[in-house]
């Protein structure tokens, strides 16, 4: 105690420096977390919440029911299957984002006429709000009206129900997501391969070694560092994409690309009645299940060597 009164007393100065961003952070992150797995131990729902109605206040009356809400989700295949999508759909969406995002970066680390014109545009869909994109891109969907099934009609081609059809669907939200994704692999993967020497491939060149063995042996051991954490972020940010899935398909057709974040949303704000102590749950879930990737993913990057 003494250790810690004295380090305190020492680096008074830095503490009252980040005080006000830990005071923030507990506010913003704390408290509603620290909510959430209460009410995920509870019978919360929308008929036992203390509410207001005018002037009139209606107490709370939902009861402590412990771990039977997690018991209760585990033991349903919904959570199994919507499980089970949501790491199909983050492994498709981040697998195919880093692949076109470095080898976009590698075209672009190159001396091409136009190079500042083409990282430009590559970036722009990073700069546009991500609720424009996905509704510009459900209108390219439209079946009837929708500019993909125009070009297609004009080659001879019937419609394509892109939001109609489970496995289309399905296709429709990876590929919005991935075109939202890519602008930010880009960037991190350019500034990654710009760190690398570039005496590295003229030696390499000079030894004869061809493209792809200066692909192989330099171009990803120098940008690893770089791309373990794009890819740990990228998992995370896909994994909870809200977004693109409830504003281009709602989880449909049916629940056919419902993951465990739209899923958790629909239980607390769409089915009547609300039932928020289980959403809650569902929620507690997901970051369980975060954060055991996490340690996992760095776990295996220990092995590899990385510092991370």
């Amino acid at each position: 105690m003494k250790r810690i009164i004295a380090l305190s007393a020492r680096h008074w100065y830095a503490w009252a420096m980040v005080a006000p961003v830990i005071l923030v952070i507990g506010l913003i992150i704390g408290y509603p977390l620290t909510r959430g797995v209460y009410l995920s131990l509870t019978d919360a729902d929308e008929a036992n919440v203390e509410r207001h109605i005018g002037v009139n206040d209606i107490p709370a009356t939902y009861d402590f029911i412990g771990l039977e809400n997690y018991r209760t989700i585990l033991s349903d295949s919904v959570f199994w299957d919507r499980l089970g999508w949501t790491a199909v759909w983050t492994a498709a969406c981040v697998g195919v984002t880093f692949a076109l995002g470095l080898t976009l970066a590698n075209m672009l680390n190159r001396r091409v006429k136009g190079r500042t014109f083409y990282r430009v545009a590559m970036i722009v869909p990073w700069g546009i709000p991500a609720f424009v994109s996905v509704f510009a891109w459900k209108m390219l969907f439209n079946e009837k009206n929708g500019l993909l099934n125009k070009v297609l009609e004009g080659g001879g081609i019937d419609a394509v129900p892109w939001l109609g059809d489970p496995t289309w669907a399905k296709l429709s939200v990876v590929a919005v997501n991935v075109w939202l994704g890519v602008p930010f692999m880009i960037v991190a993967m350019l500034g990654a391969l710009q760190a690398i020497p570039g005496e590295l491939y003229e030696a390499a060149q000079m030894d004869g070694a061809g493209p792809w063995q200066r692909f192989r042996t330099i171009t990803l051991p120098g940008v690893r560092a770089v791309s373990s954490t794009v890819v740990l972020l990228s998992t995370i940010w896909t994994f909870n994409m809200f977004p693109v899935i409830y504003l281009l398909t709602k989880g449909g057709p049916g629940d056919s690309t419902e993951i465990l974040v739209t899923y958790a949303f629909r239980l607390s704000f769409v089915n009547s009645p609300r039932d928020f102590a289980t959403s809650a749950a569902w929620g507690v879930l997901i970051l369980l299940l975060l954060s055991l990737f996490t340690v996992v993913y760095r776990r295996a990057l220990r092995r590899q060597g990385e510092a991370w």
